[in-house]
């Protein structure tokens, strides 16, 4: 009965919060959902909120101001960012939309669904006739350096829409219940502004609750992020992004539309990264680019911009010749772990012709016997142990 209790109390207080920010589209999504949720537990109080919802507004009175409607172009850049009263600190970031932003590389698969978000936004009308709405929030998942950031910065820019990052450091106040508020007044910010928000490495405050590691602060925050994800309109984008989905808290999960995850890259992403990068010397990668791609596999992109642009430094001051950079990078990079792909990679680089077989052993972990029998045998497809 006592969680009942604090149940309907949180309930009632969100509710007060939303009419006293004078966000009355907010009011009506919220007490809508309330009907939803009450139906069979507190059908007096659903049908309660039921009739209320029946009555429309009168029309040049509104003693609520619209809060969410949506502001002129630009706004989102002059209108002044929320901040954090002691520290003084801006509880968003605007990215800086000067110049270009590069499109991802990303998977057939990933791209189509980005695509798809994107189509929906630009079609939001087409949906409304047949009674839906665009995703309205998506949750990035992948390991460090595959272009989540990216991404959310080029659907920014497709959109023609400033991309706002919370920032951690100045949301997470050593007051207590401060941080709360903080994340509640950068949401009712982002909801004002037509832009993209973008909640990066969001496990650091939606945790899993479970975790006793952690103090109430932070579970309190959990709480409050899961409100404001639900009540994200679907005329805005919402945007999240962690390197670690385990540490997560599930309830947080559901709340998003979409969850996308992002690969490390496979063999044409790597291809297209290093031709990519490869800029101006890209005539020199040409031969090297099948030892490349494997050398670079399991790798994330950010690895491969900065493996491409070692070899280029090295390339620009021609003191070594290709394969020996080649060479040089095999040492610093982890082989790979199944011995068919150790055999490939090791025909690859004899067939480069400027490594010797011992060498390429010795790179690669491969016998010179083995790599003897695999190259008459005409590969590792067929082997005569495995024949």
């Amino acid at each position: 009965m006592t969680d009942d209790f604090e149940v309907v109390s949180t309930d009632l207080a969100h509710m007060a919060r939303l009419a006293l920010l004078e966000r009355s589209t907010d009011v009506r999504l919220f007490a809508a959902r309330l009907v939803r949720k009450y139906r069979k537990t507190h059908p007096e109080i659903a049908s309660e909120l039921e009739k209320y919802l029946r009555v429309r507004p009168e029309r040049g009175f509104s003693p609520l101001r619209d809060s969410t409607a949506t502001a002129p172009a630009g706004t989102a850049e002059t209108t002044s960012s929320p901040q954090d009263s002691d520290s003084r600190l801006s509880l968003l970031r605007t990215e800086d939309r000067s110049g270009a932003v590069t499109e991802p590389i990303l998977a057939p698969a990933l791209r189509e669904m980005i695509d798809q978000l994107l189509k929906e936004r630009s079609s939001a009308e087409r949906l409304a006739s047949r009674g839906l709405v665009p995703a309205g929030s998506a949750i990035f998942v992948g390991p460090p350096g595959v272009g989540k950031t990216l991404t959310a910065r080029w659907i920014a820019s497709q959109l023609g829409l400033p991309l706002l990052v919370l920032d951690l450091a100045a949301v997470m106040s050593s007051y207590l219940g401060r941080s709360g508020t903080n994340l509640r007044s950068a949401f009712d910010h982002a909801r004002r502004v037509p832009c993209v928000l973008l909640l990066d490495e969001i496990d650091a405050i939606a945790k899993r609750r479970s975790d006793e590691s952690d103090v109430g602060e932070l579970k309190r925050l959990v709480t409050v992020i899961m409100q404001e994800v639900d009540e994200w309109p679907s005329t805005g984008l919402l945007l999240a992004a962690t390197n670690h989905r385990e540490l997560i808290d599930p309830a947080l999960w559901r709340r998003f539309d979409l969850i996308l995850e992002f690969p490390l890259p496979g063999p044409e992403e790597i291809q297209s990264a290093i031709e990519r990068f490869a800029g101006r010397d890209g005539h020199e990668f040409g031969p090297l680019m099948p030892v490349l791609t494997s050398v670079l596999a399991g790798i994330s992109l950010s690895d491969v911009e900065r493996a491409i642009h070692r070899i280029r430094r090295g390339l620009a001051l021609g003191r070594q010749l290709p394969a020996d950079l080649v060479e040089d990078l095999m040492r610093e990079t982890a082989r790979p772990a199944d011995r068919r792909s150790r055999i490939e990679l090791a025909i690859r680089l004899s067939e480069l012709g400027a490594i010797s077989q011992h060498r390429v052993s010795e790179l690669t972990g491969v016998s010179r016997d083995t790599l003897r029998k695999y190259q008459r045998d005409g590969g590792p497809e067929k082997p005569r142990d495995e024949r």
